[in-house]
């Protein structure tokens, strides 16, 4: 019996010997890190820490008029003032915008920048026009009675005031 164990034993460390390890190996590939370039307005500012359109929507959603909140977003430009660039919308979500205007009016973007990417920081805050109000403003611009009937609900506009701007070149 203890032969056989041995002859197992130096059976087992010749086979062991002979034998190659392989190792597996695992490639990790990084992926390229894409480096936006934006051209910068106002305000030097980056991209980190931005929130998305839909986030934005959310925090503008929970704001009452006079509150204001320090926020930087991302979105597309809608429309640009076509004058000087010193004002631009922004989409949010379920067709909404914000106007953006520019901190006292410091500086402009460019009139082309229509339906780029962007980057805004700054101050967001809600504008709210009573019934009372819009049917007023319906009565100056001479719309009918029926028109001016149908305004039942104020009027809520979604404002920024940005102190910087990045838009994607």
């Amino acid at each position: 019996m203890k032969k056989n164990v041995l002859a197992f034993g130096i059976l087992l460390t010749l086979l062991s010997c002979g034998k190659d390890k392989k190792e597996e190996q695992v490639t990790v590939v990084e992926e390229p890190k894409v480096e936006v370039e934006y051209a910068v307005f106002g305000d030097s500012i980056t991209s980190e820490g931005a929130i998305s359109a839909h986030e934005m929507m959310e925090k503008f959603s929970n704001l009452k008029e006079g509150d204001t909140v320090d926020v930087k977003f991302q979105s597309s430009i809608h429309e640009v003032c076509q004058k000087k660039g010193c004002w631009m919308t922004l989409g949010l979500e379920n067709d909404k915008e914000a106007f953006v205007k520019f901190k006292d009016y410091g500086f402009f973007v460019p009139k082309n920048a229509q339906d780029k990417d962007v980057v805004v920081n700054g101050k967001a805050f809600v504008s709210v026009i009573s019934v009372d109000e819009l049917k007023h403003y319906a009565k100056d611009e001479g719309k009918s009675q029926a028109a001016i009937d149908s305004i039942t609900e104020p009027e809520v506009t979604y404002s920024f005031m940005a102190d910087g701007v990045l838009i994607h070149k």
